[in-house]
């Protein structure tokens, strides 16, 4: 079998007896070096077990242990022939694929599904979880620990401030910060910023350490400094200098501004500031020089005359004290740094501790504890050697200085030769790429990746263990003019952050490629970002912004009208939607206007890859549904509500039962429920059970039983699902975390910054539009980068110094820094420059055929580096054709090779999914019923003996307080009867007088007392029963309601009470309306029971007595002949 110089390559890289120290370019193949790895490894006999991976993602370990099964499942159904093809193709050597081989190749899949514990393919935070829960005593955390998220972790840090600012000790650290937090620097940044450091801030260093490592006296004033500078006449000497100026001109009338503004009599180390401002260099090789016979003018200076002399002086004097002002300020903020960090620190520790918690940067750093410990390091590092044996380490450039600690002291005691087992070859492997090392702010630095190397490479010779340093140049992924690019823009950078003699070979080399580079759009008069107070902050339609914007969804509307053939895995076929990825280097307005103008064009996006979880309308819709249901007065939510998915109210609906209405909207709803009934009957079960359920099982059913994920989904689009289940998922960590409540789940969400994170990996036929940084493992055939232009601003948030060997440094403003600190923050302005050089590598290197380049805005100058700059001066020097882009004025540059025929537009279908029949998704016609629901007591007859009683009104009234009274009062001891009456009666009539209500307490005492009549109201019988049925004899159906029934192993007896004056003496006198009612109810039973011998009876009152009915003789008799069955009528129309 002959192979390329590509899979060769990859084969020695993967040859499991050998450790290996592999830097892999972008597309080289790198996953797929590391499944054969270790799938060579299982070949050679090796436990699953042993064998531990870590990756930089939980997404790159489950693409990893994927592709691995995948490989292994796929051994096991080959034949021989197939088997030893696929063997030698991941470098099997042939002498070695006979028959025991090939059958130990097909065991491998159900050997690993079945290892104890599974394949270790984790992440560096998942394994460090797993020892520590294994050696939780050794390492001093609580066995049943919980690892927090950044969510969780704000909310802590939050409370946690609050709970310092209620104790002394906890205030005074408060206060020592509390004069130096403005702009990024707010109080719980700081704290996250300190707990991250926590290493480097213990112990606090002191105020005279501090101050020697600044340069200044510990007993330094900020009056002696201004003493030093401030001498005596300066302010005489002032006037002069302002007397001479012309303040027509606006430098000099600036300069006078400044200088009359300075405190003469009682100077601060502000008033310094802007002197500095005023007589030294601000840049340049003489900055924070005096600027030496150098004010204004020389008319200026002429007009000074010998005074110049004595402004000289005071400059030199200014630049002199310099040192001492910024010393002091940075002593100052540093020192507050530290101890501040002394008292939170450890009330931080003892916060998670309590709950049993550890952030992320627990899980590595007791890890790294655990191993360094002398007393127990050895006992496990050899309880995990017995578990190790080979270790392989994925995107290594990312990986942490110490996290790396971890990855060495577990390779440390193998890799001297010394390890628990001394018969077992051990090895390392490593694979990263500096030139992708794009993640400084979580602490990784490519640098580690060279040094370890070297560390490694040096131990493994001391025992003569076999390593390679090796390479990966071939991209498998990119076509050569793309790879043409990157290596001349790397060549063109000086390859500051990539590293030397950048080289990509393009393994399939006739693949058509292109490179375009469109206009850049420039910048637009007055489209600076707005005032802070400024309430609009949506960006104009004529910003440069919007009309890129407005461009890129024409030119890709284009490209989908009239799409180009483009290859795709070795085939050629028409460019779609799902092939065009849309890369920004942040979520800025430009990145939401895109796809803003994309949804407007009807195209398909699959909308933001990342977005706060407040911010999608589908949360915002649920969170206005909980502060409704917690507050029903507050009509603002409720309007959210009815207007949103969940209720469907339009715009017109909503404003006609708002507007004008006389109280709360909810009232006013409750008023005009017939109109909106649907609206209405979701909210008012919400509202029934929200004093019931918890917020995650209320949201359920919200979204379950009332159809609300459904109705989201469909309205704001399949981008809406990720934010529901985010919600939901916050609503179970508010659960494990405090005591449940609607208010609180609220206030829980409102407080944090919780991200939604939505794997655009996995849209398929959509257009994809996300940050570079989330497209790290990514690849399309067309990428398209609008974001190109001079980036403004830089990072937010608290930065923190580690000055070697200092102490951790809090810098202070610009202009206030020393020497060192300056310099510091030069250093990290450049690997901060080198990150963003990688950051365009990693850009570029996504694409495998079509690679856009676009940008407006401005430029920058020409050493600013802005991305689009840098691509055009590289593409200038390829020789580029000039290109001109449909829309904008200026013409582009394009590189292309191959062929590039225009193909037939696709059928618009998103995906291949088979369309559902027309019956599927047709909502079935409610059943017509022929005749209306029939209630027992309406079946027409008599319902009275004929004689003289009360009046309807009066009676229907004490007939329904007497049924509650024999309701209710059974219930409570018999003494209490008298007492309850009342209220119980209140439910019917509020206004009953104690007179009229005696007779009917009467009444249902003696009921209640007669010993005969006791078994019916005991616990065992039930009360007020509803019952729902068909009656056959009708063909109707009835709904009505038992007033007590009574259910036994064979028999069910149904009491109907009856409050009538005038009882019939025996039952054959019942009336006819009552029979009827009796046998109804009977009727309806018959098939509940069907075991059952069905009784009914009439409880009256008045006699305290019973009287059964027979349904089967009475009622079938009495009922079926009558005529007027057939036209229901209501009572008192026969």
């Amino acid at each position: 079998m002959t192979m390329d110089d590509a899979t060769l390559a990859q084969n020695r890289a993967a040859d499991p007896g050998t450790s290996t120290w592999l830097g892999a370019n972008a597309g080289s193949g790198k996953t797929r070096v590391l499944t054969d790895r270790v799938a060579r490894l299982l070949l050679d006999g090796v436990p699953p077990e042993r064998i531990l991976c870590l990756t930089y993602t939980k997404a790159a370990a489950m693409e990893m242990q994927n592709r691995l099964f995948s490989r292994l499942g796929e051994w096991a159904m080959k034949d021989d022939g197939d088997l030893r093809g696929a063997l030698g193709q991941i470098g099997v050597p042939a002498e070695r694929l006979n028959p025991d081989l090939l059958n130990n190749a097909r065991t491998l899949f159900a050997r690993s599904i079945e290892a104890p514990g599974g394949l270790k393919i984790q992440t560096i935070h998942s394994f460090c979880a797993s020892v520590l829960r294994r050696f939780p005593l050794e390492a001093r955390v609580s066995p049943a620990f919980t690892e927090i998220d950044e969510r969780v972790q704000a909310r802590l840090l939050t409370d946690l401030l609050d709970e310092m600012a209620e104790t002394e000790d906890g205030r005074t650290a408060l206060d020592f910060i509390a004069s130096h937090l403005s702009g990024d620097d707010d109080a719980v940044t700081l704290a996250r910023a300190v707990a991250g450091r926590a290493e480097a801030l213990t112990p606090p260093w002191g105020w005279d350490a501090i101050c020697d490592f600044t340069g200044i006296d510990p007993g330094l004033s900020e009056a002696q400094i201004c003493a030093q500078v401030i001498v005596g006449g300066e302010a005489d000497l002032a006037t002069t200098i302002m007397a001479k100026l012309d303040t027509s001109k606006s430098t000099q009338a600036s300069f006078h501004a400044n200088l009359s503004a300075v405190n003469w009599a009682l100077p601060t180390l502000a008033d310094l500031f802007a002197l500095e401002k005023m007589f030294l260099f601000q840049s340049g090789e003489r900055q924070f020089q005096p600027k030496i016979d150098g004010i204004a003018n020389k008319a200026v200076r002429d007009g000074i005359g010998e005074a110049m002399d004595d402004a000289n002086a005071l400059m030199e004097r200014i630049a002199d004290a310099r040192p001492l002002r910024t010393g002091l300020l940075t002593a100052r903020r540093t020192h507050a740094l530290h101890q501040f960090a002394a008292t939170f620190l450890p009330a931080y520790a003892h916060a998670k501790e309590a709950r049993g918690w550890l952030d992320f940067d627990d899980l590595i750093d007791k890890t790294r504890a655990l191993l360094s410990d002398s007393k127990v390091a050895q006992w496990v590092l050899f309880r995990l050697d017995g578990g190790i044996d080979h270790i392989l380490v994925d995107e290594a450039q990312d990986t942490a200085p110490r996290q790396w600690d971890i990855v060495q002291r577990l390779a440390e005691d193998f890799a001297a030769g010394d390890g628990a087992r001394m018969d077992v070859a051990r090895t390392i492997f490593v694979v990263g790429d500096k030139k992708q090392s794009i993640y400084s702010f979580q602490g990784a630095d490519p640098r580690e990746f060279d040094h370890m190397r070297s560390h490694f490479e040096a131990r493994l010779a001391e025992i003569k263990a076999p390593f390679q340093d090796a390479a990966l140049i071939h991209s498998f992924r990119s076509a050569a003019p793309i790879l043409a690019l990157v290596d001349r823009v790397a060549a063109g950078l000086g390859a500051p952050g990539l590293g030397d003699a950048i080289e990509h070979k393009a393994f399939f080399g006739a693949k058509p490629g292109r490179v375009d580079l469109w206009p850049a759009i420039p910048k637009t008069e007055g489209s600076d970002r707005p005032a802070w107070d400024d309430p609009q902050d949506l960006v104009s339609e004529d910003h440069h912004s919007s009309i890129l914007a407005r461009t890129l969804s024409a030119q890709i509307g284009d490209m989908l009208d009239k799409p180009p053939m483009i290859d795709v895995g070795g085939e050629m076929r028409a460019l779609t939607a799902g092939d065009i990825l849309i890369l920004v280097r942040s979520r800025s307005p430009l990145f939401h206007k895109i796809i803003a103008e994309l949804k407007n064009a009807d195209l398909p996006v699959a909308g933001v890859d990342r977005s706060q979880l407040t911010s999608p309308l589908a949360v915002k819709d649920l969170m206005a549904l909980c502060r409704f249901l917690a507050t029903p007065e507050d009509d603002l939510s409720l309007a959210c509500v009815l207007r949103s998915p969940l209720c469907g109210l339009s715009e017109a609906q909503l404003y006609d039962l708002a507007h004008g209405r006389p109280g709360f909207l909810w009232s006013a709803m409750r008023a005009r429920s017939d109109e909106f009934a649907d609206a209405f009957t979701i909210l008012t079960d919400l509202r029934d059970q929200a004093e019931f359920l918890r917020p995650y099982d209320l949201l359920e059913r919200a979204l379950i039983r009332h159809d609300g994920r459904r109705r989201l989904i469909a309205r704001l689009g399949p981008e809406a699902e990720d934010a529901v289940d985010a919600m939901l998922a916050q609503a179970l960590a508010y659960e494990g975390a405090d005591v449940p409540s609607l208010t609180g789940f609220v206030g829980w969400l409102d407080s944090g910054d919780v991200q939604v994170k939505r794997d655009l990996s996995q849209a398929t036929g959509q257009i994809r539009v996300m940050t570079v940084h989330g497209a790290k493992g990514l690849e399309s055939p067309v990428v398209i980068l609008p974001d190109c232009a001079q980036r403004q601003g830089g990072g937010f948030g608290t930065k923190l110094l580690h000055l070697e060997p200092g102490p951790l440094a809090w810098p202070p403003a610009a202009g206030d820094e020393t020497d060192v600190i300056r310099d510091a923050l030069e250093a990290r302005k450049m690997h901060e420059a080198e990150e963003t050089n990688r950051l365009l590598y990693v850009a570029l290197t996504r694409a495998e055929t079509w690679l856009i380049v676009a940008a407006s805005g401005g430029l920058g100058k020409s050493d600013d580096g802005s991305w689009y700059k840098i691509v055009a001066d590289a593409m200038e020097g390829m020789g580029a054709a000039p290109l001109t882009v449909p829309g904008l004025e200026e013409t582009g540059l394009r590189l292309q090779t191959g062929d590039w025929p225009e193909g037939a537009k696709p059928d618009g279908k998103v995906s291949a999914r088979t369309a559902l029949p027309a019956w599927a998704t047709t909502q079935p016609a409610t059943p017509a019923k022929d005749k209306p629901a029939r209630a027992p007591s309406d079946l027409g007859g008599a319902k009275a003996l004929p004689g003289v009683g009360d009046d309807t009104a009066t009676a229907l009234q004490r007939g329904r307080i007497t049924h509650l009274l024999l309701e209710h009062l059974p219930r409570l001891p018999e003494p209490a009867w008298p007492a309850a009456a009342p209220g119980i009666a209140a439910l019917e009539a509020t206004d009953i007088t104690e007179d009229n209500l005696a007779p009917m307490l009467a009444e249902a005492t003696t009921v209640l007392t007669t010993p005969a009549l006791r078994p019916l109201f005991t616990d065992t019988s039930l009360a007020e029963v509803e019952v729902t049925g068909h009656s056959p004899t009708l063909q109707a159906d009835l709904f009505g309601k038992i007033d007590r029934l009574i259910i036994t192993d064979t028999h069910v007896t149904a009491i109907d009470f009856k409050t009538n004056a005038s009882v019939p003496a025996k039952p054959e006198d019942t009336p006819e309306g009552l029979l009827r009612q009796m046998g109804a109810y009977a009727e309806m039973l018959q098939p509940i029971y069907p075991d059952h011998e069905i009784s009914t009876a009439i409880l009256w009152s008045r006699t305290a007595c019973t009287s059964a009915t027979s349904w089967r003789s009475d009622f079938i008799s009495r009922v079926t002949p009558l005529p007027w069955l057939a036209a229901p009528r209501k009572v008192g129309t026969i």
